[in-house]
């Protein structure tokens, strides 16, 4: 795919029972002599040789299909017909898409290879984002799935409506993935900044994916995201998966005890212990298999946070987003909100795990606007309608940690603790010397047994 493939073999790689919808609009150059609503010259001309050239009508097909068991509505650019370019007769093609979408309630995959808006139709074919954004904001609120591949070129409004504005975001490896097409970048500007790795690494893009494994990776996004057997003409939100996750089970450190701690330090030492379960070893257990979203939209990721969805041994899809034990930068606190306002909108629970020492504090983390990443992460939980569980695995440490933690339905694992400040921060607030940590440990409360006792946390999970 990242050669160009026609169309049909695109589609016929992913969803072998491809069925074309029927184009919509009007008959406006179907015959190839009208030069569109500029009267530009030549512009007829222009689409009877791409409709020789490629055996397509338009730059667009769209239609049903099934991807790896699940059915969904495919939008698929041929970039051999006009650049991929997006005219008023694509935008009439995508709205029927959509439309289709809402009304048989399946997912929406776009396949993009674009260059942007036609030329020769203006500011007619501009206004067609315009058009592409509504149909994909009433389909986002019918709460829906759509989900983008970005194939080679994606650019323009092209990746700034189907591709950007989806849900997640898929990459082929190479694939020129940026606003700003090949033609009108700064001559000296670096390459590098406009390929599918600079998106990932900034976290735009959810995952590179070779065109081999395309099919697999798409299908199970596919079916995380919408289950099959959702009943037609429904919301997911009234559905049975709405039920809370279960907390996981503790895995508890080797050679440790499931004991509670006896002292708060001894809580801190166990919480701390490069030795006890990560988060990843959790989402291992907890799953039978998960995919991951990557970075928040703003540029930023955080390796130290993991958000996405997974499927339980039982059958049933729950979102994710976990800390593995690093200080939470606001792309993770960022990446979280995002993971846990797309599972409130498709009605699938969530499951958080806490582990942090607290939110980054240096100056990279407040120039990236701590503040404001931090209270986007309580906004997403404190709006969320479906249930959320809580598991807090090792450092409950502050703020950072509480922003993602479930009010009223927090667990605790006996080596985790939670804290309103670490005990070392505390005892320098307090102006108490370094040899009174301990005692402050013990003052804050904060042992599993103790959070039971003061009602922070539902109870202490056994393995």
């Amino acid at each position: 795919m990242a050669d160009r493939l026609p169309v049909r073999a695109v589609l016929d790689a992913l969803a072998g029972d491809f069925t074309e919808l029927p184009a919509g609009g009007g008959a406006d150059g179907a015959d190839g002599t009208a030069d569109g609503p500029l009267d530009w010259p030549g512009y007829g001309a222009a689409r009877a040789r791409a409709r020789a050239l490629t055996g397509e009508g338009e730059s667009v097909l769209c239609g049903t299909g099934t991807v790896d068991g699940t059915p969904a509505v495919l939008i698929a650019f041929e970039f051999a017909f006009l650049g991929g370019s997006l005219g008023r007769r694509a935008g009439d093609r995508i709205e029927t898409a959509h439309r289709c979408a809402r009304e048989r309630r399946l997912p929406v995959v776009s396949l993009i290879a674009t260059g942007g808006s036609r030329m020769q139709e203006g500011m007619v074919a501009l206004t067609q984002l315009q058009r592409v954004a509504r149909q994909s904001a009433l389909t986002r609120a019918a709460g829906l799935p759509q989900l983008a591949v970005a194939r080679d070129p994606t650019t323009g409004g092209g990746w700034a409506t189907l591709g950007a504005g989806s849900d997640v975001v898929l990459a082929l490896p190479g694939a020129q993935l940026a606003f700003a097409g090949s033609r009108v970048r700064p001559p000296d500007a670096d390459p590098a900044a406009y390929g599918a790795g600079e998106k990932l690494a900034a976290g735009q893009v959810d995952r590179i994916v070779p065109p081999g494994e395309l099919r697999g990776v798409l299908g199970r996004w596919l079916s995380l995201l919408a289950p099959p057997g959702a009943p037609p003409g429904t919301s997911p939100a009234t559905g049975p998966q709405t039920a809370p996750a279960e907390p996981p089970r503790a895995l508890g450190t080797p050679g440790g005890t499931a004991e509670p701690p006896q002292s708060g330090w001894a809580a801190v030492e166990r919480a701390r212990s490069p030795y006890r379960p990560r988060a990843d070893a959790y989402l291992e257990a907890y799953f039978e298999f998960r995919e991951e979203l990557s970075g928040d939209r703003c540029g930023g990721t955080d390796p130290g946070t993991r958000c996405g969805f997974g499927r339980r041994r039982d059958g049933r899809t729950v979102a994710y987003a976990a800390q593995c034990g690093t200080p939470t930068t606001p792309a993770g606190f960022r990446t979280a909100a995002r993971l846990i306002r797309l599972a409130d909108r498709l009605g699938i629970p969530v499951l958080t795990l806490v582990d942090t020492p607290g939110a980054a504090n240096d100056a990279a983390a407040e120039r990236s606007g701590a503040g404001p990443a931090v209270a986007e992460a309580f906004a997403a939980l404190a709006e969320a309608r479906v249930p959320v569980t809580t598991l807090v695995i090792g450092e409950g440490g502050s703020g950072g940690a509480l922003a993602l933690a479930a009010p009223g339905n927090t667990w605790i694992t006996p080596d985790g603790y939670f804290s309103v400040i670490a005990p070392e921060s505390a005892a320098a607030i307090l102006k108490r010397g370094p040899d009174q940590v301990r005692a402050t440990a013990d003052a804050l409360r904060l042992r599993p047994q103790d959070l039971v006792e003061l009602g922070v946390v539902r109870g202490v999970v056994g393995p």
